[in-house]
């Protein structure tokens, strides 16, 4: 008999453990002590600058909060350098606007407004009820924004969601149109955009043609999508933005104004970029879709 009470007892405390871990993790994530850490690594950053001390290398100052890997660390580092504009961010292909965001902690941790755009309808409706919930955003929640993201819409889909101008932000991570979507934008004028490169293309300039319908499931391979870091570098340019900075392992590519921090933060070669061993190794991929139409740019 005890035992089996005991037993009970277990089983009802491990279920409710993993009930509440979710809402655990989401309260260190948005707690108190997170945010002061935050602000005072930022404060660190510019006390630096206005030393003339040296600052760190953007490889040596990523974190993740709510980011895939270390973009939330990177764009806090960037944004300390560069300052903070509107406090106003983008996020195409947001997802739920949680998992994997890199402007989560923006708008909970940092008091950032923005908009969210992304094809899943259930993903947008979680993170409508996430952000009209949480006590950081309920009163001031971002817009969240269910289409599917083409060259012909997207500059609607921001003016709609009441954004225009000069923006902090721009995050585009929609596995297929992230290239040509960039290059249509003319609504916004970013001043740090992240975008998704494809480190299996290697040193190749070179991206999958555009298709109005394109996702990655619909490609044949989940590596022919999207573009080289090299030709993504390449549109940057043309756009008047350098690379700066990735994600450790390369595939979330950092792009700053050319009008912002050009003696402070210094410029990343795409063989930079391409440096990380799991990054090497993934080009042996590029040899199930080499003869897949590509575009030369």
């Amino acid at each position: 008999m005890p035992f089996s009470v005991h037993r009970i007892a277990s089983s009802l405390a491990g279920r409710l453990l993993d009930a509440l871990a979710p809402r655990l993790s989401m309260a260190e994530r948005t707690s108190p002590c997170t945010k002061i850490g935050l602000v005072h690594l930022s404060d660190h950053y510019r006390t630096l600058i206005s030393s003339g001390a040296p600052l760190p290398r953007i490889q040596d100052v990523g974190f993740r909060v709510f980011s895939q890997f270390d973009e939330d660390g990177i764009l806090l580092f960037l944004l300390a350098v560069v300052g903070r504009g509107p406090g106003i961010f983008v996020d195409i292909g947001a997802g739920d606007g949680v998992t994997a965001s890199n402007c989560a902690n923006l708008a909970l941790n940092l008091g950032f407004h923005g908009l969210m755009v992304d094809a899943n309808a259930e993903k947008v409706r979680r993170a409508e009820l996430f952000y009209a919930g949480h006590p950081d955003t309920s009163q001031y929640p971002p817009r969240c924004c269910c289409a599917m993201v083409t060259r012909g819409n997207i500059n609607s889909l921001i003016l709609d969601g009441g954004v225009k101008g000069e923006i902090d932000v721009l995050s585009i991570d929609i596995d297929g149109n992230d290239y040509w979507v960039w290059k249509t934008i003319e609504c916004v004028q970013p001043r740090i955009v992240v975008a998704e490169v494809h480190v299996e293309f290697g040193k190749r300039s070179i991206v999958v043609p555009y298709d109005d319908n394109f996702t990655w499931q619909s490609g044949g391979s989940p590596y022919y999508a999207g573009a080289s870091a090299g030709a993504m570098t390449k549109l940057a340019a043309d756009l008047g933005y350098r690379l700066v900075g990735a994600n450790r392992y390369g595939f979330n590519a950092f792009y700053l104004r050319n009008d912002l921090a050009i003696e402070t933060i210094p410029t990343m070669q795409v063989d930079e970029l391409l440096s990380h061993p799991r990054t090497v190794a993934r080009e042996l991929l590029f040899e199930d879709i080499k003869d897949l139409p590509f575009v030369q740019v």
